[in-house]
């Protein structure tokens, strides 16, 4: 009975590494977060860009969307949240850009 359980045990850890997310498997979910939470964001948001957490928490993906509010040139940003299980999206209230600064990689200051 011992060496079934440690057969077990050792054939559970084998598998670990194959489990694990490839590089390519987070670029993939990466993408996937920026798509949906852009298009949740294109009646809130013009010109929105996101930055999005590489791999997010446990169970959600996480981005930040940025853009101007739509019909005005005020800036803004929205939290969004991804759900890992359901692949849905949900945004959070448009934070001022007094409440958070977001500068996009690649950018340059005026």
């Amino acid at each position: 009975m011992k060496r079934m359980v440690l057969a077990a045990c050792l054939a559970s850890l084998a598998a670990l590494p194959a489990a694990a997310s490839s590089g390519d498997a987070w670029q993939e979910f990466a993408a996937d977060v920026q798509a949906k939470c852009l298009a949740a964001s294109k009646d809130l948001l013009e010109d929105a860009k996101a930055v999005v957490d590489p791999t997010g928490s446990e169970h959600f993906g996480l981005a930040i969307m940025t853009g101007k509010a739509k019909g005005t040139d005020t800036a803004v940003s929205h939290i969004c949240v991804y759900d890992k299980k359901s692949k849905a999206v949900e945004l959070g209230s448009e934070l001022s850009a007094d409440t958070v600064k977001v500068e996009m990689p690649g950018s340059t200051k005026p």
